[in-house]
C-alpha cells in the first residue's frame, strides 16, 4: 500500500490493472508506483443500482484502462485517479 499522497497538481496514469479476486484490482501507475484497491465496500454501501450492479463479479471483472484511467463500460463507473493511488476510495 503507498503511504504517500498524490500531489494535486502530479500528473499520473494506470499503466496496468489486474483483476484480485473477488473485488480488488491491482494498479501500476506511471511513476512506478504500485497499490491494491479494494472496491468491496464502496460497492456494498451504495445504494445507486447503477454502482451495486457492480457487486457481480463478472461486470466487475470488465474493466479497461481508457486514456491512463481505470474505467467500467466507458466511464459508467469510474474513480479520481488520487483516490486510486491512494487506496481510499470508501474512506
Amino acid at each position: 500500500m503507498i503511504k504517500q499522497k498524490l500531489a494535486d497538481d502530479a500528473v499520473i496514469d494506470v499503466v496496468e490493472a489486474e483483476y484480485v479476486p473477488p473485488y480488488k484490482i491491482h494498479l501500476l501507475f506511471s511513476n512506478g508506483a504500485e497499490q491494491t484497491v479494494n472496491f468491496y465496500r464502496f460497492l456494498r454501501k451504495s445504494y445507486h443500482p447503477e454502482i451495486r450492479k457492480y457487486l457481480n463479479k463478472k461486470l466487475f471483472r470488465n474493466f479497461s484502462i481508457a486514456h491512463g484511467r481505470l474505467d467500467w463500460n466507458d466511464y459508467d463507473l469510474c474513480f479520481s485517479m488520487q483516490d486510486l493511488y491512494e487506496g481510499t476510495i470508501l474512506k
